[in-house]
Formats: structure tokens, sequence, C-alpha cells
């Protein structure tokens, strides 16, 4: 609850009590407030339990943790389903055949051999320091 609180922040914070509420009335005032963050936790729990009890059999793996967007995320990325679908893209090989496009050229599968990195082939995507003779130079919009 406190992760972030350093030491001379807590000692500031009990002075800072002890100047407000007294040295006398200090101790009736922890006890207040434990005893109302222990009824605030006894509330939720109750609460969840209802809810639990309400849902259903159908809902017996429902987490509220889940509810939090972050947590539902990453539960669902840990799915291996996902895994393998990630693990299916190769993105170069398509950021190759754009780059092949762009330039007018088409897509072969000289672009799978870049892919796996195969001497000679080259970036397709790096400037050229000539041009082959016939080819029209590409078209650079920094420069104009």
């Amino acid at each position: 609850m406190f992760n972030d609180i350093g030491p001379l922040e807590l000692v500031t914070l009990v002075v800072l009590a002890v100047l407000v509420f007294g040295p006398d009335k200090l101790p009736k005032v922890v006890q207040d407030v434990s005893r109302f963050i222990r009824k605030v936790r006894e509330f939720s729990d109750n609460a969840k339990h209802d809810i639990r009890r309400e849902l259903g059999p159908e809902f017996k793996d429902f987490e509220f943790e889940d509810l939090n967007p972050k947590a539902y995320i990453r539960k669902q990325l840990e799915n291996d389903d996902l895994r393998e679908l990630r693990s299916s893209f190769d993105f170069r090989q398509d950021l190759n055949d754009v780059a092949d496009a762009v330039n007018g050229k088409e897509p072969s599968a000289s672009t799978s051999a870049a892919v796996n990195g195969s001497p000679g082939t080259g970036d397709r995507l790096k400037k050229r320091e000539t041009v082959d003779k016939g080819e029209r130079p590409p078209f650079d919009a920094d420069a104009t």
C-alpha cells in the first residue's frame, strides 16, 4: 500500500500527525483508521462473495482482477493461440514486399532470401549509391 513512501516522507507524516492530533489523541485516531480500513476490506470481501454467488457456477473462474484492462490484456496475450499467431507473421518480408511495390518491382522469391539473411541480397530499404543503367532514379520526397 505504501510502496512509494520513503523513510523521510514517513517521518514527516508522523510528525505532522503528532502536530495535528496531539500525542494524547494520536493512538485513538490510529485505532479508528485501522478499524475503518478493516471494515472497508470486510465490506469488499462480502461484496465479492455475493457477486460470485449470484453469478452462479458458469462464472466460477471469474476473477475481479480481470476487470482491470491491463490484467485482461496480459492474460489474453499469454494465450498459446495468440503466441502461434504472432510467430506466424513475418513483418520483414511484408516490409520488403511493400518496398518492392513502392519501387515498382515485382515481389519475388528473393525477399524470403533477404529475410533469412543470405549473403549478397542486401537490404532493400537501404538507399543505393548508384543507379543501374536504364533505371529511373528513385523519387526522394525529402530532396524536393
